[in-house]
């Protein structure tokens, strides 16, 4: 189960390893609340919905057991998953990810910002609201990111997406992460600017996981899927096996 990062789509995200995935895995996808087709609700964005979503996705589509493969916020996600139903995770695979994000410098202010501009998105008229997210999101990506991927971001809820950098801001699961009884395996991006390495490290020894690191940035999915994809398929694999 592929749960993909902040301010991205599963497609955004996971594009280039679907392929390569579904020659070895039954490979399911899913967007997050308020990112692309996922749920729009005027509720407040929480991660815990998130995972309930995930959870509600594998009891409709009947699925026994499954290991969530969590990108960043989808990281946070996958945690979840792990700890409210634990007979449904295998295994559980870490990417780019962290334990807590709070106080990380490059973004500490971003996050904290967060809550009060989603507040102000709440009352913000659509046609207003359109042009502050055409201005500071869709112009910002117009370098780095194809035409279908603007699209598929322009179909985010942005009140929902500013609220879920928000929640991400304030997730913390140190106190009991380390309570999972759910082999791991944790990716870790040793060139990351947006979740620090140490961060990374310290999720796979609060976890006890086999780490897997790679030389690449927070964008490997998508700019270095030659080394990504190795090594998110050999992190499957180590939990299948030490599952089993």
């Amino acid at each position: 189960m592929l749960l993909h990062g902040w301010t991205a789509t599963a497609d955004i995200n996971f594009y280039k390893c679907y392929r390569p995935l579904a020659e070895r895995f039954r490979v399911l996808a899913f967007d997050h609340r308020g990112h692309g087709s996922g749920i729009k609700s005027r509720r407040p964005f929480r991660l815990a919905d998130c995972a309930d979503d995930i959870i509600a996705l594998a009891d409709h589509l009947g699925v026994q057991s499954f290991v969530p493969v969590g990108y960043s916020l989808g990281g946070a996600v996958a945690q979840l998953v792990a700890r409210r139903q634990p007979a449904l995770v295998s295994g559980i695979v870490l990417c780019s990810t962290a334990a807590r994000f709070r106080g990380i410098p490059i973004t500490r202010r971003t996050y904290y910002g967060l809550s009060s501009v989603a507040a102000m998105m709440r009352v913000t008229p659509p046609a207003a609201r359109r042009r502050l997210v055409d201005r500071y999101f869709s112009q910002r990506k117009q370098g780095d990111w194809d035409p279908w991927a603007l699209e598929l971001a322009a179909s985010h809820d942005w009140r929902m997406v500013l609220e879920a950098g928000a929640a991400l801001g304030t997730f913390d699961s140190t106190p009991w992460v380390g309570l999972l009884d759910q082999p791991a395996s944790v990716v870790i991006t040793e060139r990351d600017d947006v979740v620090p390495p140490a961060r990374q490290h310290e999720l796979a020894d609060l976890l006890d996981a086999v780490a897997f690191d790679i030389d690449a940035g927070h964008d490997a999915a998508v700019s270095a899927p030659h080394l990504f994809l190795p090594a998110v398929m050999a992190a499957i694999d180590s939990v299948v096996e030490r599952a089993a």
